[in-house]
């Protein structure tokens, strides 16, 4: 769909994990940390030296061989904070026999490979793994310091998160598709999360023993522990769940040629998941957690309330011109889009003309809660009960006034989604019954799924007819080139405040198997994330 005006959208980014207190978050306390006074001294100033950058590395990686946890720590610019993750290093986790072999340094950056054994209850396994550190000057001192964070102790480590060895949490899993292939973080990396979380929350319900590990446990309550190695393997139990293994491939395939992107794939007729996949810095599940605007893609919930209120029917009126006025906020349409007074909604639809869906939305009965009511009573979002299996987000489509009421209606102002919400709606579009989407049967630990009225069988019908105008005659049309069978789609494009590009959104079915993807930085709908959906849609039999 088209961008609109820019307008400030109030949604909250994707959750990003940023390790440690860096150089920039330095104040007055570093005196205590690692940073202190300089005993009168000249201060030196600028970037450190190489030497200072060999002899700070150096004498940091002998004392934590050593395991002086305190000591090494002074060679940090926050001793407060890595002391005790240093000292846990051998308490928590029994790591010892350390030793660091540093690389070649490349600028103030040094890279850095850790051999080590972890014992435990008699049993020991050896420890490998790299990671790397900066040298930067203290403010105050003038000392070259390592800037700590989490992940010089191990890449993996993030802000709160700690290591241990013991008893693992929860037993291993052995988690399988719906046709019983195996699922690992190996053949599929994207699901790693997804699975730990899994393991945390069904190991005890899926028959297995736990292990001895040593693993990293993560300060949020939500995220299963990681595994790092397996001193004694515990029995694994088998969990089921709603994946498949070619829709899975297909996805992870996807979205690794786009950066920071997200796709979630669902079967209509059930509401299982087929597939989820993340291509992100930080390993957030964006899938089903994101929370920012889904810009056009929201068009097919705004069509639906226009239908259903009698505003207008997919043949019926939606002028589309070349800007709409709303409570003193000017909305325009993509760049070189025609203006059309005699559109349809069906035409206003598939080529996403922003204008067309803010004139009808001041049309009688509509009110400030109709768009809100459509989403939450036919689509089942934003009501805060959807029970997946992981931790996932229903969407959020407020009631408000203003011009934040013309702009939710385009999928921008205050209205929040992730693909995992997006997937739902095309699937819900095209079938006329919300299902909510699952990725282990509720049987298994009897949860309650979230249920919703669903939309007429003339509205799902029309919403069906324009996605698949949508995608054989409209912006969706080149994403969707190639694809055979009954195939249908929306484009969207939502501006972010911060980003010099808007973030690309794409939602599509076909037949049986309905999928949204989201790629930050995307540009329109049909470049980054449209693609993404339609490799995914290809794997539909």
């Amino acid at each position: 769909m088209g961008k609109g005006v820019k307008i400030t959208v109030i949604s909250s980014v994707f959750a990003v994990m940023v390790g440690g207190a860096g150089y920039g978050a330095y104040n007055i306390v570093s005196a205590l940390n690692g940073d202190g006074g300089s005993d009168g001294a000249s201060v030196k100033t600028g970037p450190p030296s190489a030497d200072e950058i060999k002899e700070t590395s150096a004498k940091f990686f002998a004392a934590w061989e050593k395991g002086r946890s305190a000591q090494a720590a002074t060679y940090t610019n926050n001793d407060a904070a890595a002391e005790p993750l240093l000292a846990s290093y051998s308490d928590a986790a029994h790591i010892t026999g350390v030793k660091i072999t540093p690389g070649t340094a490349h600028g103030a950056t040094v890279p850095y490979s850790v051999s080590a054994t972890v014992s435990y209850a008699g049993r020991s396994k050896p420890l490998t793994y790299k990671s790397e550190l900066t040298v930067v000057r203290g403010k105050t001192t003038g000392r070259a310091l390592v800037d700590w964070q989490p992940s010089v102790v191990h890449p993996q480590l993030r802000k709160g998160d700690t290591l241990f060895t013991g008893e693992a949490a929860n037993p291993p899993i052995e988690a399988v598709d719906r046709n019983g292939a195996v699922l690992t973080k190996e053949k599929y990396p994207s699901l790693g999360p997804v699975l730990d979380t899994l393991r945390e929350r069904y190991g005890d319900k899926a028959g297995g023993t736990p292990g001895i590990e040593l693993a990293i446990k993560h300060q949020s309550p939500d995220a299963g522990d990681t595994s790092l190695l397996t001193l004694a393997k515990g029995r694994a139990g088998r969990l089921q769940t709603t994946i498949s293994a070619s829709a899975q491939a297909a996805a992870e395939t996807a979205v690794k040629r786009f950066a920071q992107s997200s796709v979630v794939a669902v079967k209509p007729s059930t509401g299982e998941v087929l597939a989820v996949a993340n291509h992100r810095r930080d390993q957030f599940n964006a899938a089903f957690q994101g929370e920012v605007a889904p810009g056009s893609t929201m068009k097919i919930i705004t069509a639906a309330m226009l239908i259903d209120n009698g505003v207008t029917s997919m043949n019926g009126p939606a002028p589309c011109p070349p800007e709409a006025v709303w409570q003193g906020q000017t909305f325009k349409n993509l760049k070189n889009m025609e203006p059309n007074e005699k559109a349809t909604l069906a035409g206003s639809f598939l080529r996403s003309c922003n204008t067309a869906f803010i004139k009808l939305i001041d049309e009688k009965p509509l009110d400030d809660s109709s768009l809100t009511r459509e989403a939450q009573d036919r689509f089942g979002l934003g009501r805060d009960n959807w029970k997946t299996g992981i931790v996932s987000f229903d969407g959020k489509v407020p009631a408000v006034s203003g011009p934040d009421r013309a702009a939710n209606a385009i999928g921008q102002g205050q209205v929040q989604m992730s693909p995992l919400n997006m997937a739902s709606v095309t699937a819900t579009a095209i079938t006329g019954t919300f299902r909510q989407p699952y990725l282990v049967s509720p049987k298994l630990d009897d949860r309650q799924l979230a249920t919703a009225k669903g939309l007429r069988a003339s509205t799902a019908a029309q919403l069906k007819q324009m996605m698949r105008l949508t995608a054989t005659q409209g912006t969706a049309m080149e994403a969707m080139a190639g694809l055979s069978g009954d195939i249908g789609a929306k484009t969207g494009s939502a501006e972010v405040d911060g980003q010099a590009v808007s973030n690309s959104w794409f939602t599509g079915f076909r037949g049986d198997l309905a999928a949204a993807a989201m790629t930050e930085e995307g540009g329109h709908g049909g470049t980054a994330a449209g693609p993404i959906v339609a490799a995914v849609l290809r794997t539909a039999s």
